[in-house]
């Protein structure tokens, strides 16, 4: 099995409310790093109101939303517009690692323009390396923190949720950019309720074909069958089908309350969530679920990739398509 060559690899973040009780704790608001107009030499700007012609010296820090991936996340003030926006800033020392997923992030945000992503405002290289994204701040966190903060979600809000990201993979797809990484914590939520993709660290621009595709990044959690094992789940790794089923098993999550390939409290260790994922039945919602939502979770769940839905076809789902298209509240 092509798993156990590249165990070492796999990424076993699993941020799960019932595996601890602290919640993150991040350092007292940090300074901006310093700028001025010939510092933040290079800016590319994509489609946005409001941060044209920005650079990181009309920038002021209003604290820190968080840290990952070698970089840190600003909510930073425009002073002269007071618009609101969240400046992820990497280092230059930063590892090879994040050095390649920042630069594929940037490549990425450079080509998406969807409201159903989260939109870059600007990058900014400055002459000693260090990196600046300048993106659309979502004031009402991630899934995974609503999750954790209100609870579960009721299947109206779940199939307005379902509506906002296929909408995004659907734009994605057609764009030939695959994820690799969709999960509650990469779906940020803004005050009207609207979800969008983010994160796009992982994530894969397709070319010509989709082997390129086939390696083990993102969250080892949420990854599909034929991610760990693809000669036993159709021979190549179709990584549109696998966002599809990373998708699944987040509305999932979202309405159980856990992770649902594990049991409430379940510590997840790398032979427990290779042996679910690849050995086990898909998980399945509830008998207290509508059988429009089952559906649908069942349609994102096959094990067989060929047989999972596309993103236009789950839109016309009747659990998403029957619902009232409003916001999630």
């Amino acid at each position: 099995m092509a798993l156990v060559r590249d165990r070492r690899q796999l990424n076993l973040r699993l941020p799960l409310t019932e595996l601890s009780n602290r919640r993150p704790r991040f350092p007292l608001p940090l300074p901006l790093p310093p700028s001025s107009s010939a510092a933040a030499a290079t800016s590319s700007s994509t489609a946005g109101s409001g941060a044209a012609g920005t650079s990181l010296s009309d920038l002021e820090s209003l604290g820190v939303l968080g840290h990952g991936n070698g970089g840190t996340v600003y909510k930073a003030l425009h002073r002269r517009t007071s618009a609101v926006y969240a400046l992820k800033v990497v280092q230059a020392d930063c590892d090879a690692t994040v050095r390649r997923q920042l630069l594929r992030e940037m490549e990425i945000l450079r080509r998406t323009d969807s409201p159903h992503v989260v939109r870059c405002h600007g990058i900014f290289e400055k002459p000693n390396g260090d990196i600046a994204i300048l993106m659309e701040h979502m004031d009402a966190g991630s899934l995974q923190t609503l999750l954790e903060a209100s609870g579960t979600f009721s299947e109206k809000h779940l199939a307005a949720v379902a509506r906002h990201v296929l909408n995004g993979l659907n734009y994605l797809h057609s764009h030939k950019i695959i994820h690799r990484d969709i999960k509650p914590s990469n779906l940020l939520v803004n005050s009207a309720m609207e979800v969008k993709i983010a994160d796009f660290g992982v994530s894969k621009i397709m070319c010509r074909t989709l082997d390129a595709c086939n390696s083990y990044v993102g969250t080892c959690a949420y990854m599909s069958p034929e991610r760990f094992d693809p000669d036993s789940y159709g021979g190549n790794y179709d990584g549109y089908a696998g966002d599809i089923w990373s998708l699944g098993l987040t509305l999932l999550e979202l309405y159980l309350g856990h992770f649902p390939l594990l049991g409430p409290g379940q510590r997840p260790d790398w032979a427990t969530l290779m042996c679910a994922i690849c050995f086990g039945e898909p998980p399945r919602s509830p008998d207290s679920a509508s059988e429009e939502f089952r559906n649908f979770v069942e349609c994102c769940l096959q094990k067989e990739s060929s047989k999972r839905w596309t993103p236009a076809q789950l839109l016309n789902h009747p659990f998403v398509a029957g619902k009232d298209p409003g916001a999630c509240s």
